[in-house]
């Protein structure tokens, strides 16, 4: 699902909904990595990067110590893959 489709599901309303929808997904990432679970936010992608989340999830996931790397790098593609089949195993698919 991408960000405006999340907001959209959500019923956010303009403006600046990607900016609090992000905001909302660093959160919930905090509070995955907080609790050891695999971070939702890996089920929302970026229209710009299909398949991809944008590059503040791999900078958010960075500050919480669960991602080194390049954001636009094979390493970003890799992460994201791991994280989404961690999320997909704990919560069914």
């Amino acid at each position: 699902m991408t960000y405006k489709e999340l907001a959209d599901r959500l019923g956010l309303e303009p403006p600046p909904t990607i900016h609090r929808l992000s905001e909302t997904l660093e959160t919930l990432m905090k509070d995955d990595v907080a609790a050891n679970r695999p971070m939702l936010a890996a089920l929302c992608v970026s229209k710009m990067r299909p398949g991809i989340p944008a590059r503040g999830f791999f900078l958010e996931a960075e500050i919480l110590g669960v991602f080194s790397g390049d954001p636009a790098g094979p390493e970003a593609r890799a992460f994201h893959t791991n994280e989404l089949q961690r999320v997909l195993s704990f919560y069914g698919s």
